[in-house]
This record gives structure tokens, C-alpha cells and sequence, in this order.
């Protein structure tokens, strides 16, 4: 087997093209039990994702858990599958569209918006061959996690780093690390809550709810907890919301290792006990609604919650496909984009159009 891919045909003189690459986590094709077994395969075989050591863990994932959890997890999904589809899905091929509609309107130099998952498909591998074979010599990887961690993040990069290995002429590429103190994300988030306090007025309490880790990543050096934990400050100034009425709490919890703290379900069950009768939750790691949000806060904990004795239980959505978060999705790649692109005529562009023009009179190969 050859060690690189094939290169697609060389166009002399063909001007260099840019291209944007959204990144999400993934999701399986359906909600049935094989569809998730295959991607919980890809997922929680990721040692990014399960640090424990492999002869350790793999007996126990292909043992155990692809054979009990992928039955429960499909019926999950299919409290939430929509008739288009996975919401995540759904909601990241609208955003890379509506970005490459925005940014068409503010840049005149060529260019692609694309999307890709870091499990499932499109993969990220093939998503830069696709762009490699448009054309694009120039590739900005905007993964849509706006904390940085381990798990995704580098994840994610380690699929760019396969694609270069296994690639002859390599594009010219950047990555984009995190955007969870962008301004422009912090105040789309804060519209969002906002918008939603005055449609229903404001809550007792406002839960900020993060995807968890083990707590073992943050001992090892993984800044995760601490950039959750400003995103979550700011968007409480930017709102005003007094500290006795909000608090930070991580969901997702896997497996019987102590995770970050303090957990969102427990979370909300306490705070129902302790006589907050309305709680509202938000969830900023989320840019697109998903499983852990539509089926765990919005179904799940709202049960939790009311079941604990609270009244009222409000699931503020994600950004989704909010005009001031494509808005700041942008400013976030046109602040990673500075030399590749312009709001001006590109003429750099131009003039490899002009070569190529006086090459092809010359008797070169379009």
C-alpha cells in the first residue's frame, strides 16, 4: 500500500484558495443499537478520549460496554432525532453554511467552508482531501469545541496530523486551539440568555452546565476546568447575575472515576431540596444542540429536577445558527485567516491568474 495518497491534477498557475474546516465530535448515522455501537467503537476507542491503558481497557469496551450500552444510548437518541436528522448534524451543516454565506459577503479572496466530525462521517481525513482536491493550498481547522481539552481539541488535531502523514504535498494549514473568551462568543451567549429571560422572565437560579472529564486530566495539566470556569464568569458579568444565583456543574459522567465537580444532575436534585423552585440551565461548551443537551439537560434533567421538587425547569438552547454566533464564528476564523485572506480585492490572486493566462499563450498545460 502506497504511503501517501494520490495527488489530484496540478493546474498551472491557479490561484490559491482558502478554505475553512469546522470540526465537531460526531454522531451516529441513526438511533438504532448498531449505528451507535459503531460509533462509540470509533469514540471510546480514541486514547485521547479513555486514558487508561490499552491491554486494560479494550477487553473491557469490546467486552462489556459494546454490548450493553449501545441499546440504551439509541433510545436516547431517538427521543431527540429530528426528521432531518442527528440535531448535531443538522445544526453544523447550517452553520458552515451560513458562515460561508457571511464571509462571502466580507471576502473577495476564493474561498471554501466545509464541516467534518472527529467520529462518524464526514471524517476529518477525508474532508482535507476533499479540499485538497478542490483546489484549497491554504486550510484554517476551526474545531467547535470553545474549551480547549485533550480530548477533543487535540483529538481533533491528531486527525490533521494523519491526513499530513499520509499526505506528499501538504497544504499550508492552521488550527484553531480554543475561543472560550472570544468576545464575540461570550456576548452571543449572553444575548441568547437574555432573550430567553424575556420571553420567560428570569430564574432563581442559572445553572452553567459543562461537558465533564476525569479529574485525573486536570491534575495531569489539561486546562479544560479553568477555561470553563472563565467562560462561565464572564458570561455571569456580562448578565449581571449576582454569585448566589449562579453556579458552574459538569454532566456527562462515565464510568466509576471520580469526574470534575460538582456533578449537574446531583446539582439540580440539591438545589430543588434547598427550595430554588425555577432553575434555568445553559450549557457553553455546546455550540449545536445535541444529545448531552436536548436529551440529558433538557429530558433528563428537567426530571431530575421536578422530581427533586422544583416547579419550573428551563433548557436555554444552544447558539445554533444565531445570526451574532455565525457573526462571531467569522470574526474568530478571520482573526486566524490574517494573510490568507481580503476584504479587498485579492491580487495575489490576480496575478497568478495573469501567469497563468501568459503561460497557457506560451504553449504550459492548463
Amino acid at each position: 500500500m502506497p504511503r501517501f495518497s494520490p495527488e489530484p491534477p496540478f493546474t498551472h498557475g491557479s490561484p490559491a484558495r482558502t478554505a475553512i474546516l469546522l470540526v465537531n465530535l460526531g454522531t451516529p448515522e441513526a438511533p438504532t443499537a448498531a449505528a451507535v455501537r459503531r460509533y462509540l467503537k470509533q469514540f471510546l476507542g480514541d486514547p485521547r478520549v479513555v486514558e487508561i491503558p490499552r491491554a486494560v481497557w479494550l477487553p473491557i469496551l469490546h467486552g462489556i460496554i459494546l454490548n450493553t450500552r449501545p441499546r440504551q444510548s439509541a433510545q436516547k437518541y431517538a427521543r431527540i432525532w429530528s426528521g432531518e436528522g442527528s440535531p448535531l448534524m443538522v445544526h453544523t451543516v447550517r452553520q458552515a453554511r451560513l458562515l460561508a454565506g457571511y464571509l462571502g459577503e466580507r471576502v473577495r479572496s476564493p474561498m471554501t467552508v466545509d464541516y467534518a466530525m472527529r467520529y462518524g462521517e464526514p471524517s476529518i481525513g477525508g474532508a482535507l482531501e476533499r479540499l485538497k482536491g478542490a483546489g484549497c493550498d491554504r486550510i484554517l481547522v476551526l474545531p467547535l469545541y470553545p474549551q480547549y481539552a485533550a480530548s477533543t481539541t487535540a483529538s481533533a488535531f491528531d486527525e490533521v496530523a494523519r491526513f499530513i502523514q499520509g499526505t506528499r504535498n501538504v497544504p499550508e494549514i492552521r488550527m484553531v486551539r480554543h475561543f472560550h473568551d472570544h468576545p464575540g462568543y461570550v456576548a452571543a451567549l449572553t444575548a441568547q440568555v437574555r432573550e430567553h429571560w424575556g420571553a420567560n422572565g428570569r430564574t432563581d437560579r442559572l445553572l452553567v452546565s459543562f461537558h465533564g472529564l476525569p479529574r485525573y486530566t486536570l491534575d495531569r495539566g489539561d486546562p479544560y476546568h479553568c477555561e470553563c470556569q472563565k467562560t462561565a464568569r464572564l458570561l455571569a458579568e456580562a448578565l449581571r447575575v449576582p454569585d448566589s444565583h449562579w453556579q458552574l456543574s459538569f454532566q456527562s459522567r462515565f464510568g466509576r472515576t471520580e469526574w470534575l465537580q460538582p456533578y449537574t444532575l446531583p446539582t439540580l436534585q440539591d438545589l430543588a431540596r434547598q427550595g430554588v423552585r425555577r432553575v434555568d440551565v445553559v450549557c457553553p461548551g455546546f455550540v449545536a444542540d445535541c444529545l448531552e443537551t436536548l436529551e440529558e439537560i433538557g429530558i433528563e434533567g428537567k426530571e431530575a429536577f421536578l422530581a427533586a421538587g422544583g416547579k419550573e425547569f428551563h433548557f436555554i438552547p444552544c447558539l445554533n445558527e444565531r445570526d451574532d454566533w455565525i457573526h462571531a464564528l467569522a470574526d474568530i476564523a478571520l482573526e486566524h485567516l490574517s494573510g490568507w485572506v481580503s476584504a479587498e480585492r485579492d491580487e495575489g490572486a490576480a496575478a497568478l491568474e495573469l501567469s497563468r493566462q501568459r503561460a497557457l499563450a506560451l504553449g504550459a498545460r492548463s
